[in-house]
């Protein structure tokens, strides 16, 4: 049975793993924050953000630093569900038919653009991101346990852009927004790309799978007594009520505000989950399940967060 990481090992690892993609995405330490509490909760990510704000770059980042097979889609109308699941191929030699697994048989799947894919296509990830594993012709494969969605939007796109359903935006653990960088940040990156425009020195990966595994099975295991666990329903339950949501919270998001409250507690140090943990990770989390409140997301998440009483107050 393999052990859990020592506590200095697993921070140094982290560390290293904070070091590779704040060093991608200069000034941004909140938004890297995020993204290694969500992989560390075993979720999935949607960047969704305007072009060349360095949703790819992150993204391809995070994929460079942490151990396995990467594999990339360009998401375009004309991509089918196998381009992605992959397909059975008869094999005249054999007289047999040899299945051709496709890119989502990777540790991290990068789906750049993804809302550029058919619905169709789109939905060949349904399975793969909820379940890690993936059914073809009533054969069921499954995927590595460290599996990893990242999918980046541009959310102003509308010509030829299918947005994501209620049912797979449910599946992605949050989405995060990176935003314009400081006037500092932008001076700094101008200076290092002189001379280096074009050039992409290949990194060694800071994580193996294996670290990473163990890494998440320890946040699986962050203390988050009764009474928190009522404040986390709670909250649930007011989404649900709220006369401006059309559709609440769902039980798996439920499930991955708890997993995210756990990474985040982590990070931070401690062994248990406390209510600002879980007001932390809300609005990431929540942006993407309150269907039929987009523009009025925060404000909303807000008067759901005052309407709670926190335990303990």
């Amino acid at each position: 049975m393999i052990q859990d990481l020592e506590p200095k090992i697993s921070n140094e690892k982290i560390g290293a793993l904070r070091d590779r993609l704040n060093s991608a995405l200069v000034g941004k330490a909140d938004v890297v924050e995020l993204v290694i509490a969500c992989v560390l909760a075993r979720g999935h990510l949607l960047f969704d953000d305007l072009p060349g704000l360095g949703k790819t770059t992150l993204a391809k980042a995070l994929a460079s630093a942490i151990g396995g097979d990467f594999a990339r889609v360009q998401c375009t109308p004309d991509l089918l569900p196998t381009d992605i699941s992959g397909f059975n191929v008869f094999n005249q030699k054999s007289q047999e038919f040899e299945f051709r697994p496709g890119p989502v048989f990777s540790d991290l799947l990068l789906a750049d653009e993804i809302n550029r894919a058919t619905p169709r296509t789109q939905s060949a990830l349904f399975e793969a991101m909820a379940e890690r594993q993936v059914t073809l012709d009533n054969q069921t494969m499954p995927l590595a346990k460290t599996f990893l969605v990242l999918a980046t939007q541009n959310p102003i796109e509308s010509h030829g852009a299918f947005p994501l359903p209620e049912a797979q935006l449910d599946r992605f653990a949050i989405k995060v927004s990176i935003g314009y960088p400081a006037r500092k940040d932008e001076v700094q990156m101008l200076a290092d790309n002189i001379g280096n425009a074009g050039l992409t020195d290949a990194q060694p990966p800071v994580i193996t799978l294996d670290e990473l595994a163990r890494i998440q099975d320890e946040v699986n295991k962050v203390e988050v007594n009764e009474s928190v666990r009522s404040y986390l329903v709670d909250l649930a339950t007011a989404t649900r009520e709220h006369a401006e949501v059309d559709t609440g919270l769902s039980p798996r998001g439920l499930i991955i505000w708890q997993s995210m409250a756990q990474a985040w507690a982590w990070l931070q140090g401690r062994e248990f989950v406390t209510p600002d943990d879980i007001q932390f990770v809300a609005k990431p989390i929540l942006s993407l399940r309150l269907a039929g409140v987009s523009n009025l997301a925060d404000q909303i998440i807000d008067e759901v967060i005052d309407s709670v009483k926190v335990p303990g107050v």
